[in-house]
């Protein structure tokens, strides 16, 4: 009974339908949904719903303050292009993307873990040979990474894919700068030999913020927060039987690993990149000296075992 009307809370006489009061709010429109609606989405919607309903009742949101958001959220999509996604680096600075890498990819034994893919990976990698260098422009400091790929009992996983792509010196990707740098400048596509290893010529990668001239650079000002991530490489490693694996490998030296704007740090995914003074071997590698060098290998985990643990959760 709602006692400031005396009227009952039971049902709209027309539509047997609770009526929409403050209390029922989330009641009456999640029972708005045809009973055709796919069960997966009844639940995700519902929640959804109740969630956003109880927010608004917890804040107490204001007419101005629902205005605003709904203004934040219109630049947000109007900010987004073919080159950039200011929803997906909405996602990341909230912490939503990593939390979604998190559950969907939990690690089995030593596999390697997954952290997010990141606003650039907008454009393919360009097939590479191993030990291609895939740094274009020739600045930079010259680093060369090594690794492998290999299953969760240890046997090689040959001919794996191996997608990369960095940032340059100055912090950039090359979709940022697409008349300065030169198009697909630090990526590649490789692929693992029949021992399962692979390796590539790049620079160290270091630091750089995030884009921040837009909707969520103005979020991230407004509560203080520094927009860096810190340095890294991303990698994407697939073969078939497997599950894809999207992660980072981060510069051990640097000062962001324990604030990354997006929450992307894990601790099995930060590596040294060793300087290394030897002629002989730059020369045979092709590789300016002196030189660093890092190593990163990738464990995967076959798809059964997700599926099974899918299955049985």
């Amino acid at each position: 009974m709602d006692t400031t009307t005396g009227r009952s809370l039971a049902a709209d006489s027309t539509s047997g339908r609770p009526l929409f009061t403050e209390e029922t709010s989330a009641d009456v429109v999640t029972s708005s949904l045809g009973p055709g609606t796919d069960p997966r989405l009844r639940h995700v919607l519902t929640s959804l719903v109740r969630h956003v309903h109880d927010f608004v009742k917890e804040t107490q949101l204001a007419d101005q303050e629902w205005e605003a958001g709904i203004e934040f959220l219109t630049a947000t999509g109007q900010k987004c292009d073919h080159l950039r996604q200011e929803f997906i680096l909405l996602s990341d600075v909230l912490g939503v993307s990593m939390l979604v890498e998190t559950i969907n990819h939990r690690a089995v034994r030593e596999a390697t873990e997954q952290t997010v893919l990141g606003p650039f990976h907008v454009v393919s990698s360009p097939d590479r040979p191993l030990g291609a260098d895939i740094n274009l422009t020739g600045t930079g400091t010259p680093c060369l990474v090594t690794g492998s790929v290999r299953d969760i009992e240890g046997y090689p996983v040959p001919g794996a894919t191996v997608d990369v792509w960095q940032a340059d010196a100055e912090g950039f990707y090359d979709v940022q700068k697409p008349h300065e740098i030169p198009e697909r400048n630090l990526r590649g596509l490789f692929r693992s030999d029949d021992n399962g290893e692979f390796w590539f010529r790049t620079i160290v990668p270091r630091y750089y913020p995030i884009p921040d001239d837009g909707p969520v650079g103005e979020l991230l000002a407004a509560t203080e927060r520094h927009p860096n991530r810190p340095a890294h490489i991303h990698f994407i490693v697939e073969a078939p039987g497997f599950e894809t694996v999207t992660t980072h490998i981060f510069h051990a030296d640097d000062p962001y690993l324990d604030s990354d704007v997006v929450f992307g740090v894990k601790e099995s995914l930060i590596r040294d990149f060793s300087r290394v003074d030897d002629e002989d071997r730059a020369a045979a590698l092709a590789i300016p000296n002196p030189f660093h060098e890092v190593r990163f290998d990738c464990v995967l985990t076959p798809a059964a075992e997700k599926t099974r643990r899918t299955e049985g959760a």
